[in-house]
């Protein structure tokens, strides 16, 4: 779109198109009373090219916010730990399945038996294989309820 004022055309910031009443490409037939009014004229019309095309939206992600795609890609490449749960005595076994399942993601009841038995008569159990951060956490939320636990990097990947 061009701004059109009597006398005056602008086609760009840069380029003024002057013409007076009566001319064939003036916009101003005969008086001009609207001076100093910026008029819209369209940039297309009979003639090929001349309109101007729209930016196009380019979506930006907010900072500190990563893209899907770039999570799942450190997802894949962050090294996988291991939550080892430790036997102790002081903790009744319902007790130690109870927290599992509290704590643990997607854990059932079957799965939360056999870490607490294996525990029990092994010494140790693997909890859950995962990413660093979550591993910590799940110690830490383990260890809150009382339940002794560890993190160590997962050898061989998950």
């Amino acid at each position: 779109m061009e701004t059109a004022i009597c006398g005056r055309l602008a086609l760009s910031p840069n380029h003024v198109f002057n013409s007076k009443p009566g001319d064939k490409n003036s916009l101003c037939k005969g008086q001009c009373t609207n001076h100093g009014i910026p008029m819209a004229v369209s940039a297309t019309g009979q003639d090929k090219g001349g309109g101007l095309l729209e930016r196009p939206i380019i979506e930006k992600t907010t900072p500190g916010r990563e893209s899907e795609f770039d999570l799942r890609k450190s997802r894949k490449t962050a090294p996988p730990y291991r939550v080892i749960l430790h036997n102790d005595n002081y903790n009744k076994r319902e007790y130690v399945v109870q927290v599992l399942m509290k704590v643990i993601p997607g854990m059932t009841l079957d799965n939360a038996v056999n870490i607490m038995q294996e525990a029990h008569y092994n010494g140790l159990s693997v909890v859950i294989i995962c990413a660093q951060a979550d591993a910590e956490d799940h110690c830490m939320q383990l260890r809150g309820n009382g339940l002794l636990s560890l993190i160590e990097p997962a050898s061989g990947g998950c």
